[in-house]
């Protein structure tokens, strides 16, 4: 039953948005293709924007880190409402240059106001690394999904490898608007699926109420509660919180994709309201971080003590069949739908911003085939980068913020000061991927203990830009 319900679940959506999408799988350029034809209004853009924010990472990985640590899960409530703020000024910027412009990749934008068609390759290269990690987050959640419902037999290989050509061929269908309503889709699913996992996490925990949950888990575990929660030696105090949010909320609407996708609204209206409403979702993850903590309370143990499978083991061992495969085909949804943006995104900017550059005379028509080619090998890398991994989904999404953070001075920038260039902006960068190095994390963790290690190599980034800006005035016309 799990595995049928599974399968009917995902069919049913990826049939349902291919015939949604039918227009957008004939598409013939790269902007019909990548940005929906630059039309969404606000309730397909408000869909397709949470989809790509609530993913793996929100659900397994926060229910996951609360089990794990306990309070540092509290990072998902703060700094989802930090990138609100944060987007409702930087969002419709963004959309107004690349109408102005018609631009269809962040990279795009970095070779247009910079005037550097260097620089866009530089950026598209950054870019695409950014993706393909947080790609991994997907492939890996999804991986474990079909252990689930296909059988522990499937080994981790096998199960990352079918997660890749899964999502692949979803994206191969249509485009961004077979996404838009996959998100719909999965969205609804997602808030049925929490009402009826904490509907009945009390009972299934031995507690009288969802509150109650919490007031056991205190009294079983003090540390839970508080920072730097159940694992001190992890230092995860509230120095890392605000550190982690801020650095967060200024890098998510610097996600390629993410910046990608503001091309697609079809008005700043669009983008402005879908800011003021986005936070509303924050509210999921009181109950998120709940089933996280209710799995503590049960004893789960999952395997080989990986907290990215303690929701999963949780499901599976205290709720009906049915429930598991609502539950299973959701969470394939959580990863499918988001992972195929990802890789659409990336192929984007390997055929305009990398390829293309090298191939001037390449047609709008090859681009197309070269992206849609090009996420075969991202996909692989992502399966690589999976079989090699061990650390937490947060952990590993904090990297991906920490990595694609380096582009963040270069936009900000952009919008707030006019001096600005591209030689102080690649200098920025350079320096900025240097602090990151792993030689350099004793210096900083000395210098400033516990701080997110992605927000200090940020501030090193925008400091060294200004100041070979400044040194090295633009010859550009503003």
């Amino acid at each position: 039953m799990i595995l049928a319900l599974t399968l009917a679940i995902v069919l049913g959506t990826v049939i349902g948005a291919v015939l949604y999408s039918r227009r957008q799988a004939r598409a013939k350029t790269m902007a019909e293709w990548a940005v929906g034809g630059r039309r969404f209004g606000i309730l397909i853009f408000w869909f397709l924007n949470a989809g790509e924010i609530y993913t793996t990472f929100a659900v397994l990985g926060i229910s996951g880190f609360a089990w794990a640590y306990g309070a540092p899960a509290y990072l998902a409530l703060t700094s989802v409402s930090l990138a609100a703020v944060i987007g409702y000024w930087l969002m419709p910027r963004i959309w107004a240059a690349g109408h102005k412009d018609n631009l269809v990749t962040q990279a795009d934008f970095f070779a247009a106001h910079y005037k550097a068609t260097w620089l866009g390759v530089v950026v598209g290269l950054a870019g695409i690394a950014a993706l393909i990690v947080y790609v991994q987050i997907q492939i890996t959640a999804l991986g474990l999904i079909l252990r689930l419902t296909l059988g522990q037999d499937v080994s981790p290989a096998l199960a990352a490898i079918l997660a890749a050509v899964v999502m692949v061929a979803f994206v191969f269908l249509a485009g961004l608007r077979s996404a838009a309503f996959a998100a719909g889709v999965k969205d609804i699913l997602m808030l049925v699926v929490v009402v009826v996992l904490c509907g009945s996490a009390a009972s299934a925990v031995g507690a009288s109420s969802m509150l109650d949950i919490y007031t056991r888990v205190q009294d079983s575990f003090p540390a839970a509660g508080s920072f730097p929660g159940l694992k001190p030696e992890a230092g995860l105090d509230s120095v890392w919180l605000m550190t982690s949010a801020l650095n967060v909320a200024i890098g998510n609407w610097i996600l390629p994709h993410l910046f990608q996708l503001c091309f697609s609204a079809g008005s700043r209206k669009t983008i402005r309201r879908n800011a003021v409403l986005q936070p509303i979702y924050s509210l999921s993850y009181f109950f998120i971080i709940l089933l996280g903590f209710a799995a503590l309370l049960a004893g789960t143990q999952p395997p080989e003590g990986d907290s990215n499978a303690a929701l999963i083991t949780f499901v599976a061992g205290h709720y009906p069949p049915w429930a598991v495969g609502l539950f299973a085909g959701t969470a394939c949804l959580l990863a499918l739908v988001p992972g195929s943006v990802l890789l659409l995104t990336a192929g984007s900017l390997f055929s305009r911003n990398v390829l293309k550059p090298m191939l001037p005379s390449m047609t709008d028509h090859t681009a197309l085939l070269a992206s849609r080619l090009s996420m075969l090998a991202f996909a692989g890398t992502a399966v690589w980068l999976t079989l090699g991994a061990s650390r937490s989904l947060v952990e590993i999404g904090l990297s991906a913020y920490a990595a694609i953070g380096m582009l963040a001075p270069g936009v900000y920038f952009a919008f707030t000061w006019k001096r600005a260039n591209a030689v102080g902006i690649m200098a920025g960068i350079v320096v900025g991927y240097a602090a990151l190095l792993p030689q350099m994390q004793p210096f900083w963790n000395d210098l400033l203990p516990h701080w997110d290690t992605g927000l200090v190599a940020m501030i090193v980034n925008a400091a060294v830009a200004a100041l070979v800006s400044v040194a090295i005035p633009s010859r550009r016309r503003d």
